[in-house]
């Protein structure tokens, strides 16, 4: 069965509320929301189009937050070489708490700048034509660029400018649900 995907504009003001309510109504039924979660961040900051994984993990790691465990930085980028190997160790360091995997992603014109998210693994490098292992428990992604045989030349020549806004509405509906679990963890206790 086929999982939907919710599409949210990521230059309306309300679009970071949104995705986080959206997140968490995905996550409510599956997971305990008390521990926190991986935010597991795909791509690679050599390439712009693929530079929103990492610039979302630069962000979130930043703040430093006890409940989000980061995976996937600027510094520390997770990429085809590496992907396997870092989703092992956070799936060992961080038994049971959900993945949220983030990626850049391709689509049309009239979704260019949106992200998606939706419950279930990403397929991360599918616009690329790459044949990676599938990442998450609620997959969240950017659209960059237009899926076209240029992707990869696409990608290289993606605006910053739409990637920071990706970026910034995702990692202000993370802020959002890392509070939530913080107060679940509160009352828990």
């Amino acid at each position: 069965m086929k999982c939907r995907t919710y599409y949210y504009d990521a230059c309306r003001d309300a679009a970071s509320k949104e995705l986080y309510r959206k997140l968490m109504q995905l996550l409510s039924g599956d997971f305990s929301l008390s521990g926190g979660y991986v935010l597991f961040c795909i791509g690679t900051d050599r390439i712009t189009g693929d530079s929103l994984g990492p610039l979302v993990g630069y962000k979130m790691e930043k703040m430093g937050l006890p409940n989000i465990f980061v995976y996937g930085t600027l510094a520390d980028p997770v990429h085809a070489l590496n992907m396997d190997r870092k989703l092992s160790e956070a799936k060992k360091k961080h038994p049971g708490l959900p993945v949220i995997a983030v990626d850049a992603s391709l689509g049309t014109s009239s979704h260019l700048g949106y992200v998606t998210i939706a419950r279930g693994a990403l397929c991360p490098g599918i616009g690329v034509k790459k044949k990676l292992k599938q990442v998450g428990d609620i997959s969240i992604t950017g659209i960059v660029c237009l899926s076209s045989p240029l992707a990869n030349m696409q990608l290289q020549t993606t605006r910053l400018s739409t990637v920071m806004q990706l970026a910034d509405c995702i990692c202000e509906s993370l802020l959002m649900a890392a509070d939530s679990f913080r107060k679940i963890a509160i009352t828990l206790r």
